[in-house]
């Protein structure tokens, strides 16, 4: 019999810990995650409803909710439940560009409706029509039910299922890891996770504290922090440039693009001693690779530039604060129990903590989170990166979050999500206009002389 209230798993514990009511927060309506995919071909939209149903019943993250009571938060598990899925007709595309850009701004618009983590099932649905065999599905759930590794196992489960149900039988899917699991397994792993590494994080984070950049507005008490999403583009040149740059460092990508950052936020701040936050998948444990849920880990990244005499120097410190982090990957609240001033600066209204991240490249063609491929007769591509800048729903928890996405094309798309009530978005232009630079010059000449200012 299935216990309707396991515990909770320490990241749940977390984003409870950042619950601020329903209009900030990681619990807010405004944390979620929307996913784009567009779809060719003959669509049956019955199947494709039932294929949905399918994906909770399978999941039953999808179908938890968080509830406090005198004891304090539980998991509550409600029994299967149909998805909502609305079909809306989008605006007659005239040409391919038009058809696109309808697609996004489909995905926009529905990115900034609110979603309460309250309403079961947590994964939602709009089927947007673009012609008689092109649509867009925007997959949207709520963060405190998935993380972006779970989008695709849900895309993955959910082209499954498609295909079976239009085939008029029942998928075949074996049985899936839950969430649960993951939380019993991490439970039990707290007393190992408290010595060796809990110790490096005491050692490595002594005295710091999270990176911060200063708002250009102090929220009221009590007052909603709706966000929005700057986007910039680093073109395909520069992007290899830095792909380069990486190999020669025997390095990866995303630390060059940290590496950057790093110098970015030395100058804008005056310090020289950074703790950048990024995410990990959480999934060190190959047999939670298929669980949805929210697995991904906060992990704090440590980097002092002081002395570094050339940006060859800035990657060389980033990628070794890198890997000392990934080596000690433990859950959050477990090294910030180890370092009880490094989130200080989130009590500061003045102050945003900045996260960086990088985004995993499409998968190959074939792989089982791929992202395209075909579901019955109906082929799928997921819509990643070609957004401008615009107004959008899903929140950051205290702060901002810099992401870089890979696009097809080669180049990289740039995304910084903020408070729209506590940056002019001109700000951010401005900032992610003077990082470009920074790559620029910097992977131009790695073992140049950095100049300060």
């Amino acid at each position: 019999m299935t216990d309707n209230r396991p515990a909770l798993s320490l990241n749940q514990e977390f984003l409870c810990s950042l619950d601020h009511g329903e209009t900030a927060g990681a619990l807010s309506q405004w944390y979620t995650i929307t996913y784009g995919l567009r779809l060719r071909g003959t669509l049956d939209v019955g199947a494709l409803s039932a294929a949905l149903d399918d994906v909770v019943a399978r999941h039953e993250i999808l179908r938890t909710t968080l509830r406090k009571d005198d004891d304090g938060w539980h998991q509550h598990l409600h029994p299967p439940g149909p998805v909502s899925l609305q079909v809306r007709d989008v605006a007659s595309a005239a040409s391919a560009d038009s058809a696109d850009r309808a697609a996004y701004d489909l995905l926009d618009e529905i990115e900034a409706e609110p979603f309460s983590h309250r309403e079961v099932p947590l994964l939602r649905a709009v089927l947007g029509r673009l012609g008689a065999d092109d649509h867009v599905l925007a997959l949207r759930t709520h963060h405190v039910a998935s993380d972006a590794w779970s989008m695709q196992v849900i895309i993955a489960d959910l082209a499954a299922c498609y295909a079976a149900r239009a085939a008029g039988r029942a998928p075949g899917l074996p049985g899936a890891t839950q969430y649960r699991e993951f939380a019993a397994w991490q439970r039990a792993k707290e007393e190992s996770w408290s010595g060796v590494a809990s110790r490096h994080w005491r050692e490595r984070l002594l005295g710091a504290r999270l990176h911060t950049l200063a708002a250009d507005r102090v929220l009221p008490e009590g007052a909603a922090d709706p966000y929005s999403v700057y986007r910039f583009v680093i073109g395909r040149e520069l992007a290899q440039a830095a792909g380069q740059v990486a190999r020669t460092a025997r390095s990866s990508l995303f630390v060059v693009l940290l590496a950057t950052y790093n110098l970015l936020a030395s100058q804008l701040t005056g310090e020289t001693d950074l703790v950048v936050p990024t995410f990990t998948a959480g999934r060190n444990e190959p047999r939670f690779a298929g669980v949805v849920g929210p697995l991904y880990n906060l992990l704090p990244i440590r980097t002092d530039l002081g002395g570094c005499r050339s940006f060859a120097d800035v990657i060389a410190r980033t990628r070794a604060s890198c890997l000392q982090a990934y080596a000690n990957d433990i859950p959050f609240p477990l090294i910030q129990a180890q370092a009880g001033d490094l989130m200080e600066p989130c009590g500061d209204d003045h102050l945003a903590v900045s996260a960086f991240e990088m985004l995993p490249p499409p998968a190959p063609a074939g792989s089982a989170l791929a992202g395209y491929g075909r579901a019955g007769d109906i082929r799928y591509s997921e819509l990643r990166g070609s957004r401008t800048s615009v107004p959008v729903g899903a929140s950051t928890p205290k702060g901002m979050l810099w992401a870089v996405d890979h696009l097809r094309s080669g180049e990289l798309a740039g995304l910084i999500r903020f408070s729209r009530d506590r940056f002019d978005e001109g700000t951010l232009a401005g900032i992610a206009a003077q990082y470009c630079r920074l790559l620029s010059a910097s992977v131009a000449e790695p073992t140049a002389q950095l100049v300060t200012s």
